[in-house]
């Protein structure tokens, strides 16, 4: 077992677990935030994505040792109130189907906005093609990130 301290959403966390444990287990089980979704355990579906340092993530490919000292951002700590122009927009453009890959779909979604505050088409389709969804609400999506881009 190691502690390991970081940022988690702006506040100061420590945990004890062994160094290997995915950060995806750690946010659910250990630090109770379940925004944050188990996919594919294999980084290539996107629901468990989550920013460190600001950059999207997929959490459960990252062990909890190699975030020691580093900002982790979920789905919670965007915006606890959940006003934050993305989650607006979702609601706005009726985005969730089942819903369940919603969280790492806004999480890749507002990196993207961080980077490119105005994206093209082409930029949203490369910036969100990592990150599946079932359901294949894909062009919803794309019209609530293309609204959050515009302030709607």
């Amino acid at each position: 077992m190691a502690n390991i301290a970081f940022s988690l959403n702006g506040k100061a966390v420590s945990v004890e677990a062994e160094p290997d444990t995915p950060l995806l287990w750690v946010i659910r089980e250990q630090l109770k935030l379940t925004g944050t979704k188990f996919g594919c355990g294999i980084a290539q579906c996107g629901a468990c994505t989550v920013h460190l340092d600001g950059e999207p993530t997929r959490s459960c490919s990252i062990q909890i040792s190699d975030i020691a000292g580093r900002h982790v951002t979920t789905i919670e700590g965007l915006s606890p109130t959940g006003t934050h122009p993305l989650q607006k927009a979702w609601i706005a453009e009726q985005v969730p189907q089942c819903g369940y890959c919603q969280s790492g779909q806004i999480m890749q979604a507002a990196a993207l906005l961080a980077k490119t505050p105005a994206p093209t088409d082409a930029q949203i389709d490369n910036g969100m093609v990592a990150n599946l969804c079932r359901c294949g609400c894909y062009q919803r999506i794309h019209a609530a990130v293309r609204a959050a881009s515009k302030g709607a």
